[in-house]
């Protein structure tokens, strides 16, 4: 441990706030509930944005973007949806301030706003508005758009990262001309962030259906991957959802087919979000701090050159040398040359900030022409020549890369379990981790799940019959395979 991080057995949250604040990742805002993602956290951030932004762009996909302000009347265009936010929604009601008598500001009395506006909590309604300027005919679909942008909800309880009063994210929305082709646009966007978790993030996740209490409001149907985190609750990762044509009938945004008939659009919208930030810290993390999958590592490479004054000049010649050879090879390298701290300052300090790999060179490394290699993944050092660390270091880091991916794969599958019994799986959900269980598909028995452990349906598995299994908890014939587990 290190910097006074508190142990994950010990308090796991207060273990993850640690490393959060401690790695330099994120920090309170003065607002309750927001925070300031400082730069490494953001250096994180744009490595999973731009992962991400690749794939939209190659299957199509433009990026644009919306007001954040919402006139409040949108939001009651489509019932469902501002059910599921009204709760959320931080609401703008005067335009100006002015000074006040008694000297500081106040809110202008004068200023009151003829319809009060609306943070957007999520930005369908702003979307369809436009979209119904901009759809007319078949040749206008099908629209597939993209924004990066903030979002505003007025969360009760917050956490860096995983829940925060304002946060950012991705939010795609896309219009079709037909039911199959918004159906398949769900299923490969679910795809690309199975995709990128798994190879760029190192994340274990298993895709699904939502049943319908956990869905999007307003959707007809959500799919998500969910996570196992190192306490072995459930973390959402993204969701994608087809919105049938229920924003399109909300905003009257209607099209003539190809037989010059009248429909009304097909409809999908799909984000993630910094809370994947959270995700990785949770799911790679370790009583020193973080362990970064390489390909989202803000730092691949961190050289620690160590010298007494007589030896200073030659070591960091050797360091410096090397530095811009990595630099020239395409890896993201930084040479630690803080004369105020100590090498094990340092080397705290890297691994707190979970840099995948070390290189220590000091007066005898240099003699010997060789490194000393330190992998954040796993304990142990190595000694390697000079001569072969370009060639060695990039297969190096795919290896960690695989390797924390499969640390996460054993992990959540060794807290899965397949169960059928009500009190081995209350014990379970105690414990945590995944159980695959048999549903009757009756809101009643999903809602007493919850309310008794405290789990909800992470995913239906579409891809699982429930033959002969019955409801985990009414003993009825299951009608769904299920993901049962405790969530962020």
């Amino acid at each position: 441990m290190s910097k006074g991080v508190t142990p994950r057995s010990h308090d796991y949250a207060r273990w993850y706030t640690d490393v959060v604040q401690k790695a330099e990742l994120a920090d309170y805002g003065p607002v309750r509930g927001t925070m300031v993602i400082r730069p490494y956290g953001y250096a994180i951030w744009e490595a999973i944005k731009e992962a991400y932004d690749q794939r939209f762009r190659a299957t199509g996909h433009s990026n644009a973007y919306f007001p954040l302000l919402i006139p409040k009347s949108y939001m009651s265009r489509e019932a469902e949806h501002v059910e599921g936010f009204a709760k959320e929604c931080a609401v703008v009601t005067h335009s100006r301030l002015r000074a006040a008598d008694e000297g500081g500001v106040e809110v202008d009395p004068e200023s009151k706003l003829e319809e009060e506006l609306i943070l957007r909590p999520t930005s369908e309604t702003v979307i369809w508005a436009m979209y119904k300027q901009w759809i007319n005919s078949y040749r206008d679909l099908p629209i597939l758009i993209n924004q990066w942008a903030n979002i505003v909800r007025w969360e009760l309880r917050t956490r860096l990262f995983l829940r925060t009063t304002e946060f950012l994210w991705q939010e795609g929305h896309t219009a079709h001309a037909t039911e199959a082709e918004a159906r398949e646009e769900t299923l490969r966007i679910l795809n690309i962030y199975r995709e990128v978790a798994e190879q760029e993030m190192a994340l274990s996740v298993v895709a699904g259906l939502k049943s319908d209490a956990e869905k999007f409001a307003g959707a007809v149907e959500t799919w998500s991957i969910e996570a196992m985190m190192g306490d072995r609750r459930a973390l959402q990762a993204g969701t994608s959802h087809f919105l049938g044509q229920n924003f399109a009938k909300a905003f009257d945004v209607t099209f003539r087919n190809e037989a010059n008939e009248e429909d009304y659009v097909w409809a999908t919208s799909w984000g993630v979000s910094t809370r994947l930030v959270g995700a990785v810290v949770m799911a790679h993390g370790d009583d020193k701090g973080l362990r970064l999958p390489p390909r989202i590592a803000p730092i691949q490479v961190v050289i620690v050159p160590i010298y007494k004054d007589e030896s200073k000049v030659a070591v960091m010649e050797a360091a410096r040398q090397l530095t811009g050879s990595l630099e020239n090879a395409g890896l993201r390298v930084q040479l630690d040359d803080r004369d105020t701290v100590t090498p094990g300052f340092k080397f705290n300090d890297w691994e707190m900030k979970g840099v995948p790999v070390r290189i220590e060179i000091g007066p005898k490394d240099v003699a010997a022409k060789q490194v000393v290699l330190v992998r954040r993944d796993v304990e142990g050092k190595s000694t390697l020549g000079l001569d072969q660390v370009i060639q060695e270091l990039p297969p190096l880091l795919d290896e960690i890369q695989d390797c924390l991916f499969k640390q996460a794969q054993a992990f959540r599958s060794t807290h899965t379990r397949q169960i059928v019994d009500w009190e081995e799986f209350r014990e379970f959900m105690e414990w945590g981790g995944f159980a695959i269980c048999g549903w009757d598909g009756d809101p009643a028995s999903e809602t007493a799940i919850k309310e008794k452990t405290k789990a909800t349906i992470r995913t239906i598995l579409e891809d699982q019959e429930p033959t002969d299994l019955a409801c985990i908890y009414s003993g009825k014939p299951a009608k769904h395979t299920v993901v049962l587990a405790r969530a962020y």
